[in-house]
């Protein structure tokens, strides 16, 4: 190997080691956004053997979020020539503890469906793309011809359950109807999700961060250093790699935390409590 060879990481100011300039096909960013949303009373459509639980229920517990699904749709804005509108649907489930008269606590879930609408810059482009790219099961076409349109990326994570409520039906609001379950989000749960004939509903306020981008296939010309060869060995072949449990030991820090408390309970990402225990929102 030369002793002029370049690794990946940072660049400095001498350009002695570029080798040649190459074009490369990728995918480019031609807008994003980043946003924190509170989302304010979305309906949770639970199961059936939940719903029971629910009518009997005289107070609720929040327990976790989980982020299913995000189905996604790009439009282009007719009346701004390179913007497109970013539909997406958020599917989550929802766990909470249910407490009945004196009884412990009973686990529920349920589904929270929330819709976000963003307007970004996607550029034009009227080319038809076509590949070799055989289609799935029809091995002697190629793909259909795609027409230049941006995709859309969508980035987020586990929402924060920040309020659950319990609430009568004859309290709900009028236009709360129920939406279009996809088979895929249903099949996430173990019974058949509910969306009428229910007493009392629940209602959960999450806060959600995600980032939204635009990208399209595009050509960049970009400096090529030298080919990319790995620098670390493949090591721990068969039995040859079993290591002294006692030399593992060794190699662990010692758990200060564990023996002195500290000063300040470390908040977790899905407790509204523990942030509050160190003193925010005091």
């Amino acid at each position: 190997m030369p002793d002029n060879k370049v690794i990946p990481g940072p660049v400095g100011n001498d350009e002695r080691c570029i080798r040649e300039a190459v074009c490369i096909h990728t995918k480019k960013i031609f807008d994003s956004c980043k946003d924190k949303d509170c989302i304010e009373d979305l309906r949770v459509y639970p199961t059936r053997g939940c719903q029971d639980i629910i009518d009997r229920a005289v107070s609720v517990k929040a327990g976790s979020a989980e982020l299913l699904y995000a189905y996604i749709d790009v439009e282009p804005v007719s009346f701004n020539r390179g913007f497109f509108t970013v539909d997406v649907r958020y599917f989550y489930r929802i766990t909470a503890d249910a407490f009945v008269g004196a009884a412990r606590p009973v686990e529920i879930t349920g589904l929270a469906v929330f819709d976000k609408r963003v307007i970004l810059f996607g550029s034009e482009g009227s080319s038809k793309v076509f590949s070799s790219v055989g289609i799935d099961q029809s091995p002697d076409f190629q793909r259909i011809p795609v027409k230049s349109v941006p995709t859309a990326i969508v980035e987020t994570v586990d929402p924060l359950i920040l309020d659950l409520k319990l609430v009568d039906v004859c309290h709900c609001r009028p236009c709360d109807t129920g939406c279009e379950i996809p088979p895929a989000v249903c099949a996430c749960f173990q019974d058949d999700l509910v969306n009428g004939g229910d007493v009392h509903r629940l209602f959960v306020t999450l806060g959600q961060f995600s980032i939204i981008r635009l990208e399209r296939d595009t050509q960049l010309l970009i400096p090529a250093y030298d080919y990319c060869m790995p620098e670390k060995e493949c090591s721990c072949a068969g039995c040859e790699c079993k290591e002294d449990p006692c030399d593992i030991f060794r190699k662990v820090q010692f758990p200060v935390n564990e023996f002195f408390p500290p000063n300040c309970v470390t908040p977790k990402a899905n407790s509204y409590q523990e942030v509050r225990s160190c003193g925010c929102g005091r």
